[in-house]
């Protein structure tokens, strides 16, 4: 798949199939999460694969607006790693770029996905943090439910020129 048009035809898939996401194109989506760019080269992201039912059930409840992992066959938690990136700022900007690229990966392998905010929200990084024992220095950045869709979304104009300004405000 072409790379503009991953970008520009990309939606979030909420609904999914039951059909398990086939193990090579999981090791594809994680690779492309750690080719993302990070600050000064840490390569600072660290990832969480949950295919176990119970787990992605345990998400759902914790997290409020993970309710499709109750479908999703997969879930990939992206987390920093504090030993290698102190500023928990820059870990939550290397942590974004992996999961973009995460959601790029899935959509262009056939899949669907859906970024789920963690980071920034205490509540949802401690219930996270414990959900999968983290260690200390481990802060939870996203989580992307991933899998073969079971909904189509139109794509949409998102280009406005209204929101371009040329070398001034």
């Amino acid at each position: 798949m072409d790379t503009l048009d991953a970008i520009f035809n990309r939606r979030s898939i909420r609904k999914y199939k039951p059909t398990p996401v086939k193990q090579d194109n999981v090791q594809l989506i994680l690779k492309a999460g750690m080719y993302a760019p990070t600050a000064n080269n840490t390569q600072s992201s660290q990832f969480i694969v949950i295919d176990e039912r119970t787990m992605l059930d345990a998400i759902a409840k914790v997290h409020p607006y993970a309710k499709m992992l109750r479908e999703a066959p997969l879930a990939i938690i992206v987390c920093g790693d504090r030993s290698l990136e102190k500023e928990d700022f820059y870990l939550s900007i290397n942590g974004s770029a992996a999961t973009q690229n995460i959601l790029l990966a899935a959509h262009a392998l056939g899949l669907g996905s859906v970024w789920l905010g963690v980071y920034g929200r205490q509540q949802r990084m401690n219930d996270i943090a414990q959900l999968f024992n983290l260690p200390e220095n481990i802060v939870p950045i996203s989580a992307v439910a991933i899998g073969y869709p079971n909904e189509e979304k139109v794509t949409e104009n998102r280009y406005k020129e209204n929101k371009i300004h040329l070398n001034k405000w």
